[in-house]
């Protein structure tokens, strides 16, 4: 029986999402230098990919991310595997989950009062695959055509493999997002869609967000779609573009940006430190303005989580 995102939110009030799964494996002492970044783990090392999941609901999360942000068909064939073979670790990316929230909640979930965590099958954008940065530009010079090629077959193997949801995130483009959830509306699947932004008013290719939001604002033209939000972008903007997305947008806003660090993109390194509670109080700041879901993206790991569940029992408190 697959869960929904409507009696999510009904049980929690305010969803907390998990965060990185990339950082959370790098501190597992996983080398992540590769082309399928996180996605190579599914092959490598399954149980820390497994381990992570059960981090995140320790920490509070309700829902939890896939691994399979850069696991594509073609991305795991030019390393060498058959078809049957990429098929079978994109599919594994949510038995994993699956497991792992099996066994929390044997362990600890159901007697802790909690809600049962939603699996949502993590899709990543097209320049995801090329792992060459155009993830967060959009420009990919190909057809339409040929991105539905790319990212139908997983987002059947994600749903095939019984994720709650798909979760089409760090959409750089508006026309990527509309091609995605083409395929969600095809399949008749549940599905939110999470954009990248470079800034408090712009995606990451530069289309203003409520004009984003005007095109997903068509209910009979995307029934399907749950919710919208952005990720993958800088905490200093989150709250103004949840409050331009709420002006349009009568779905509930998902917001789980990256921790505020920096990342330089010529040497691939982030800078910045963690400061205890800085989090919490973005969070609180973001649950103010109108998020219905909050977690963390890049650099984010369970201490951040955490300060989400604790800004979250303060807002619905207070």
């Amino acid at each position: 029986m697959r869960h929904t995102l409507e009696e999510t939110l009904h049980n929690t009030g305010i969803m907390v999402i998990d965060g990185a799964m990339s950082t959370a494996l790098e501190a597992l002492g996983c080398n992540l230098a590769d082309s399928l970044w996180s996605a190579k783990i599914l092959a490598e090392a399954p149980e820390k990919i497994k381990q992570v999941h059960s981090d995140y609901f320790k920490a509070g999360a309700d829902c939890g991310i896939t691994a399979s942000y850069q696991a594509t068909i073609p991305g795991f064939m030019a390393k060498g595997a058959t078809r049957e073979e990429a098929e079978g670790f994109i599919r594994r990316a949510v038995e994993l989950f699956k497991e792992a929230r099996s066994e929390w909640w044997e362990e600890e979930g159901r007697e802790s009062g909690r809600t049962y965590p939603l699996c949502l099958g993590a899709v990543g954008p097209y320049g995801a695959y090329l792992a060459d940065g155009s993830e967060y530009r959009g420009h990919y010079g190909i057809t339409r055509d040929e991105l539905e090629a790319f990212h139908r077959p997983r987002v059947e193997i994600l749903w095939d493999a019984g994720a709650d949801l798909i979760l089409f995130e760090t959409c750089p483009s508006l026309e990527e997002a509309k091609m995605e959830a083409g395929i969600a509306e095809d399949m008749g699947i549940p599905y939110w869609i999470s954009f990248s932004c470079q800034d408090g008013r712009h995606t990451c290719e530069g289309t203003p967000i409520e004009e984003c939001m005007k095109e997903f604002e068509q209910r009979d033209k995307y029934p399907n779609l749950q919710m919208v939000g952005v990720n993958c972008t800088h905490p200093q903007y989150i709250t103004e573009l949840i409050r331009r997305m709420k002006s349009i947008t009568s779905l509930p806003v998902a917001v789980y940006p990256n921790s505020g660090e920096i990342y330089d993109p010529v040497t691939k390194t982030w800078h910045g430190d963690f400061v205890s509670g800085r989090y919490e109080q973005w969070a609180r700041e973001w649950m103010e303005a109108g998020a219905s879901a909050v977690g963390g993206c890049c650099r984010t790991v369970a201490k951040h989580i955490e300060e989400v569940s604790h800004a979250r029992e303060k807002f619905l408190n207070r």
